[in-house]
């Protein structure tokens, strides 16, 4: 077990939850945020749980069910990009985060975040440095947001082919900026992005 989430459960602190966010960056798509609370942290089973970033794709797809079966309560937000476009990406995942752990059919004692601490949450909770890291619950939250996201770009993207979302995911690319040139933005791409709001009449 990674040492915060003993400390806490050391203290009798319990449960713990861990948030985590997928999609701050691309121009295209939604933001998902994940809220997750673990049965035991120190399950082997959750041993390769890592950072979302560290782990190849075809792997989180399988942690994501490792997770989903050993985790006490899920909880998923799915932001989209007018929502982020509105509100700013700042705001949108703060108030995602929120809403992912209000979403907990369990209330969290504590709750961990990875980069930012959330304002407005009324239960205790800490910004953790490189937490989808060195928090498992953090980490399985990584996951969770983004198996999800990546699923809804695949999704997308037999919607709108043309852009190639199943490949970068909303993410701006040589490809997908080529694709931006010919055929312009689709209502999934995020107006408020520079690259975007150039392309706008």
């Amino acid at each position: 077990m990674k040492a915060i989430e003993e400390l806490l459960r050391n203290a009798g602190i319990s449960p713990i939850a861990g948030v985590d966010e997928a999609g701050r960056g691309p121009c295209a798509g939604p933001l998902v945020v994940a809220a997750v609370i673990l049965k035991d942290p120190t399950a082997p089973e959750l041993s390769e749980v890592r950072d979302s970033k560290e782990v190849s794709e075809s792997k989180r797809e399988i942690l994501f069910d490792v997770i989903m079966k050993l985790a006490e309560s899920v909880s998923v937000i799915i932001v989209p990009p007018s929502e982020i476009d509105e509100r700013g990406v700042q705001a949108a995942n703060l108030d995602g985060m929120r809403r992912a752990v209000k979403g907990l059919s369990i209330e969290p004692a504590y709750v961990l975040t990875d980069g930012y601490a959330i304002e407005g949450l009324a239960i205790p909770n800490v910004a953790v440095w490189k937490g989808d890291q060195v928090v498992t619950a953090i980490s399985a939250a990584s996951i969770i947001a983004k198996v999800t996201r990546d699923r809804i770009m695949i999704e997308l993207d037999s919607k709108y082919p043309q852009y190639g979302f199943a490949k970068h995911k909303g993410y701006i690319t040589a490809v997908h900026t080529k694709a931006l040139a010919e055929h312009g933005p689709c209502i999934e791409h995020r107006t408020s992005f520079s690259n975007i709001a150039a392309l706008l009449p």
